[in-house]
């Protein structure tokens, strides 16, 4: 079952001249496929991964993400599609310090409104024991060590059960042990759970594993 297609996406930047950063891509994704975007720096890779993630808007060609045509819906419907169908991880986690681990981890599903708050917390605290934090999770989310934050990063974006987590370079900032952790985090992920994943990432070894590697170059995909 395809979860995302996207057909004859093409992008342009216009500063400080005209150029095409995409040109004409198609790609379709399965549900609970592990997905590496790949290619080096400018090939158009985070360009394509804003676009798929509905960020940027900007771009000709169709968007469909869980049966849900999405090109041409106005930022008000975007996010909220994005909140209730797509899960984000950064390189860097982007958890706000004042903020307990577990409040950090139900920021999205509290603005989502699908469960009780009471609801919200318990299936906070499943995602977090899923990833080994949760005796973390009262703790100040800047007391914590860069892998452990980037767990906490991942159950937030795992908090809405989304069609699809996007990471951008998830593992960018880590050390070796810490990448390998995520890995296997996202591997078991799209195992167990059959949670889609779609990675742009500069990590060959990391990419090698995954379940399909997408090259970029000049804003094509190559294989």
């Amino acid at each position: 079952m395809q979860v995302l297609k996207a057909h004859k996406v093409t992008k342009y930047f216009y500063e400080p001249e005209k150029f095409q950063v995409l040109k004409a891509i198609d790609l379709s994704v399965s549900k609970g496929e592990f997905l590496s975007l790949v290619g080096k720096s400018g090939c158009g890779k985070s360009t394509l991964l804003y676009v798929l993630s509905t960020m940027d808007t900007d771009y000709e060609g169709e968007l469909e993400i869980a049966g849900q045509r999405l090109t041409g819906k106005d930022q008000n419907q975007l996010s909220k599609f994005r909140n209730a169908h797509i899960g984000f991880v950064f390189q860097f986690h982007y958890l706000l310090p004042e903020f307990s681990v577990l409040q950090n981890v139900m920021i999205p599903a509290l603005k989502l409104a699908r469960y009780s708050p009471h609801e919200i917390e318990e299936r906070a605290y499943e995602k977090l024991t899923m990833l080994g934090v949760q005796e973390q999770a009262l703790k100040p989310s800047n007391k914590l060590s860069g892998g452990q934050q980037q767990r906490v990063a991942i159950a937030r974006a795992l908090i809405n059960d989304p069609d699809i987590i996007m990471g951008d370079e998830p593992t960018g900032n880590l050390d070796s042990y810490n990448t390998h952790v995520v890995f296997d985090i996202f591997n078991e992920l799209t195992q167990r759970y059959k949670q889609t994943i779609i990675a742009v990432t500069h990590d060959e070894e990391f990419a090698k594993k995954s379940d399909r590697i997408v090259e970029m170059s000049d804003g094509k995909i190559v294989s």
